[in-house]
């Protein structure tokens, strides 16, 4: 079985893979208050006593990558790969510095280039929203970085002295007649629409229509205040990237350890 571990601002999302098919995803917090202990019996009591002979992990945290490569190495005695830049991606990154680039963005990517006609528009709604764009030739070219949706109604929350927190919620009409309804239409359709203009923005600089695939919790929810139909929502493509680039990656041990 192959652990992938997609490791978030707010949650590690766990896959696990029989081959090429995808039998189970299992989420644990992120926290990076907790202790290698800590981790330990969270991800054995999540995954369980299981057969795992290989493991990928992708983090946009500092320092949790580390950290879940010493606790899936100690629970399952294996030696993980991490994903970064001095990996096989299995794509042309095309930016100006490619170090910069979130591990989840790659895999995305990887995914999105395998499974897709190219160009192609990852949008990922998840702490932050992302698009990760891959143009006709393969080659990442970069993309969008926004606050997500809990950010925006976390922020203001936090930031205005008067406005509630409140959860991702269905907008019942863009005018909001009350403070809960105009913040969710603010937000919610807000991000709806921002998608769309963005969608349009990047096709114009790209000077072709691309494919349009979403990824991330709250997808489904943004997509149905879009003009733009999404070509494909594919919930599990970050860890369909992370299984594509540990079996890249599986045998190059000279690649392996170059980022610890």
């Amino acid at each position: 079985m192959l652990l992938t571990l997609d490791i978030g601002n707010t949650n590690i999302t766990i896959g696990l893979f029989n081959g090429e098919e995808i039998v189970d995803i299992k989420r644990m917090p992120t926290d990076i208050h907790y202790s290698n202990d800590r981790y330990e019996q969270l991800l054995f009591d999540t995954v369980g006593d299981i057969n795992i002979k290989g493991c990928i992990i992708a983090s946009v945290v500092n320092g949790l990558d580390m950290l879940m490569y010493n606790v899936v190495n100690s629970i399952y005695n294996i030696d993980s790969i991490i994903l970064s830049t001095n990996l096989d991606t299995g794509i042309k990154l095309k930016l100006k510095d490619n170090n910069e680039i979130g591990a989840d963005r790659i895999a995305n990517g990887i995914a999105a280039a395998k499974l897709y006609k190219l160009p192609v528009i990852v949008v990922d709604f998840g702490t932050a929203n992302t698009f990760d764009i891959v143009n006709s030739k393969g080659e990442f070219i970069g993309g969008v970085i926004a606050p997500g949706i809990n950010t925006q109604l976390t922020s203001l929350s936090k930031c205005t002295s008067k406005l509630p927190k409140l959860d991702a919620a269905k907008s019942e009409n863009a005018i909001g007649d009350n403070t809960l309804d105009a913040i969710l239409s603010g937000v919610i359709r807000g991000t709806a629409c921002m998608v769309d203009g963005l969608i349009e923005q990047c096709e114009n600089e790209l000077g072709e229509n691309a494919t349009i695939v979403a990824t991330g919790g709250l997808c489904r929810l943004i997509a149905k205040y879009m003009n733009r139909e999404f070509d494909d929502i594919n919930p599990t493509l970050t860890l369909l990237g992370l299984k594509e680039l540990y079996k890249l990656n599986q045998n190059q041990e000279h690649l392996l350890h170059q980022y610890l």
